[in-house]
């Protein structure tokens, strides 16, 4: 036998262990830690779920799962299998619910006893971490599995019971109903509401500008004046009261405070705070997090930068502790160190976990640069100065309160004055607060030339971002930590939410339409207190305080009221949700009716029988049966034949061509239409790369646009624009990068802008 297949046979002897993972990567971290007796192997995920195309729990039998493999797992589990065959096998997916699932559904598949100490967790995978697991092994957590479980099985019955549901309402198999996410859509939709039916309300800021600072008046009688109190008849009072009066400076009151650091990351902070830094999205933090946690290939091996980031505790070993001590002491003096205490607000936090903190605290930002980049750098940068500063001492300022109030004494004006005077955990962290530092001298002369006034309007509520949505799921017990970053995506992929300017959601009409009728028929899927509540039974069951099948029983007992009820109306053909628009016919200016059909909601004239494409990204608000979506379709979508024309002309009845929308997407008709049917399809502003001729954009039957040539054939994603790329002299795309749109080389993967290039070309 040759030399090289008895080395590999050694080796196989040699493994008396067989470590099982989540993922490749994190194999590969922690196999660094492990001697020959061990190998490291994953699972890629889970292995095991509810059949995909059918319902898979029986509801006469407690609510028994019935669990398969899951479709292209087959391999991964015949490889686990032969792996383990023979050798001692420890669970290691990680320290959730979901990890613990995964690592209960091996043992099952692998026939393992599962009250053996097989199952090892970690929060960091370091050398010191891994060796105590592996010498600490547990029994799998059969209460945390169970858990798991009934969110599944809860999660399953919301989805497959209510989504057909849907699906004959709206005619549309692309949406879908879920338990978590329909009570986040309803928080995006109530917040729309109040945003459309905000009334503003004019009010005035009144202040004394005086050594370039704005001075609030903020007193009247010695009783606190709001601005938004302040009217154009109350304004003009205090102005003409005031004008033949002088100021002066009353008091200085100064004193010395504090700024108290901040916590260091739990899961949700952590999205929150990278999602308003770096315009990501809340998926793209974890899945960066996750990268950093997992380990990543560097000059010096694979190395885990982070513990793990999922998590809701906001507790820090002892050993990391005194790292940090360590090394503020030693960088940056004793003055720094801070009295770090967790802050665990919370009942139902996971308190075995830690917060999201370096693994080595002397992997500063300054030595990560030598083995990551790009956005890993930026993450880990974030994670790095917000544990330092969490561990480090307050900042100290010196502020001081100056009152200015005129000779009668009637009203004040009051400005503070802050100044550095230690920075503390601020080395690290910038809290926010502005620093503004000034002198009033008791001697200086304010007169009432110096009284100024600005008119202002109330604002409406801001819409949420991916960061103030998170923070409001938190607060109001929504889901998990694992779980925000999956709400935001499915309500996006759904077409439920669109993205706006700086990641702002708005909910798109269907959006609407769907709470609605969730409204309708399911209140408590979509009531935000009883999707909390379900959150606070399933760490109950967890915690041993509860059993699933007891949640699970009461839940559908309820449940199967309102499916009753609203199968039988769509099956006696009841019209379930009603909507007029407040868009008119174009004929006959009546307001146009909402319909639901294969291709989405258009809207519909009962009289003359005109239709209005909706599109599915189409912004809306629906209040009391009245669909508002007039301004969308005006702005956005140019309904106005005028504004819509493209200054060509029919080719059959010499008629204005407009740009109209369809069911499928754009394409150019004849503004005479009915007398004159004639359409064509968009045309790209470039031309073919293979032979020169016209291409026009299309869309798939999955609604995805693409290009292709009418003479030859050939297809693009992107579409071919009519300049080349400065470098290397290729066909430029359209392309959109960050919300814009730009021209993008295929061949060397870098983005123009268009006015650049626009230029380029001219002066060429």
């Amino acid at each position: 036998m040759p030399k090289k297949n008895t080395k590999s046979n050694n080796n196989n002897k040699e493994n008396k262990y067989v470590v099982i993972v989540e993922s490749p990567s994190k194999a590969k971290t922690i196999e660094r830690y492990l001697g020959k007796e061990y190998k490291v192997i994953a699972s890629k995920g889970h292995v095991r779920d509810l059949p995909k195309k059918e319902f898979g729990v029986d509801i006469e039998h407690d609510f028994e799962p019935i669990f398969q493999v899951i479709p292209g797992k087959e391999k991964v589990i015949k490889e686990i299998k032969k792996e383990t065959k023979g050798k001692r096998v420890l669970l290691a997916s990680d320290m959730d619910r979901e990890g613990e699932a995964i690592a209960w559904h091996l043992s099952q598949l692998l026939d393992l006893d599962p009250k053996e100490k097989n199952r090892i967790i970690f929060s960091e995978i370091t050398k010191n971490a891994i060796k105590n697991s592996i010498s600490n092994p547990q029994s799998l957590d059969l209460k945390k599995v169970d858990a798991q479980i009934a969110r599944r099985i809860l999660d399953r019955l919301v989805g497959y019971k209510i989504s057909p549901l849907v699906w004959k309402v709206l005619k549309d198999y692309k949406t879908s109903a879920g338990r978590v996410q329909s009570a986040a859509l309803k928080l995006i939709v109530d917040k729309e509401r109040k945003i459309f039916t905000f009334k503003p309300k004019k009010y005035y800021n009144i202040y004394l500008e005086y050594k370039g600072q704005n001075i609030p008046l903020t007193k009247e009688d010695g009783k606190q004046i709001k601005p938004e109190r302040i009217t154009k008849t109350k304004k003009d009072q205090i102005f003409e009261y005031l004008k033949d009066k002088d100021f002066k400076l009353v008091n200085v009151e100064e004193k010395e405070t504090t700024r108290k650091p901040p916590l260091p990351f739990i899961t949700s902070t952590l999205q929150q705070t990278a999602v308003s830094t770096f315009n990501w999205s809340s998926s793209k933090v974890m899945k960066i997090a996750q990268d950093l946690y997992e380990g990543m290939e560097t000059r010096e091996g694979s190395i885990a930068f982070i513990t793990y980031m999922r998590t809701d505790s906001t507790r820090v070993s002892n050993e990391a502790q005194q790292a940090a001590i360590s090394y503020l002491e030693k960088n940056y003096g004793k003055d720094y160190v801070g009295h770090y205490l967790s802050k665990n607000k919370k009942t139902n936090v996971q308190d075995a976990h830690e917060a999201i903190r370096p693994t080595d605290i002397y992997m500063d930002v300054n030595n990560a640069k030598r083995l990551i980049s790009s956005d890993h750098l930026k993450l880990y940068a974030l994670i790095w100065n917000r544990f330092m500063a969490s561990q480090s001492s307050p900042s100290r300022y010196l502020e001081k309160t100056y009152t200015i109030e005129d000779n009668t004494n009637k009203y004040a004006f009051e400005i503070t004055s802050k100044k550095c005077i230690f920075d503390g955990f601020e080395k690290f962290w910038n809290s926010n607060n502005k620093e503004v530092d000034f002198e009033i001298g008791k001697n200086d002369k304010i007169t009432y030339d110096q009284l100024k006034f600005e008119e202002k309007e109330t604002n409406p509520p801001n819409r949420y971002t991916e960061a103030t949505l998170i923070k409001e799921l938190e607060s109001k017990g929504i889901g998990r930590p694992s779980t925000y970053a999956t709400i935001i995506s499915t309500l996006l992929q759904r077409k439920y939410v669109s993205k706006i300017a700086k990641s702002t959601l708005r909910p798109t009409t269907t959006g609407f339409v769907v709470t609605d009728f969730l409204e309708a028929y399911f209140p408590e899927i979509v009531d935000v207190k009883f999707t909390a509540n379900m959150e606070e039974d399933l760490d109950k069951i967890e915690d041993g305080k509860n059993k699933s099948k007891v949640v699970l029983e009461q839940f559908y007992k309820e449940f199967e009221k309102f499916l009753t009820t609203a199968s039988n109306n769509i099956k006696n053909k009841q019209e379930i949700l009603h909507y007029e628009s407040d868009v008119p016919c174009e004929k006959c200016e009546k307001n146009m009716k909402l319909n639901f059909g294969r291709y989405g909601l258009y809207l519909s004239c009962e009289k003359c029988k005109e239709t209005q494409k909706i599109p599915a990204e189409s912004f809306g608000v629906t209040i009391k049966d009245k669909l508002f979506i007039k301004e969308y379709l005006q702005e956005t979508l140019k309904i106005d034949k005028e504004e819509n024309k493209i200054d060509e002309k029919c080719p059959v009845c010499g008629g204005d061509l407009i740009l109209k929308h369809g069911k499928f997407g754009e394409f150019i008709a004849c503004s005479n239409y009915p007398d004159c049917k004639y359409t064509r399809n968009v045309k790209a502003r470039g031309k073919c790369l293979n032979c020169g001729g016209d291409i026009v954009k299309l869309k798939s039957k999955k609604g995805k646009t693409y290009f292709k040539c009418d003479s030859c054939g050939t297809m693009y994603w992107n579409e071919p624009s009519e300049y080349s790329c400065p470098n290397c002299s290729e066909t430029l795309f359209y392309k959109t990068s960050k919300g814009k749109e730009k021209l993008y080389c295929e061949k060397d993967k870098t983005y123009f802008e268009i006015e650049e290039i626009k230029q380029l070309t001219k002066s060429t």
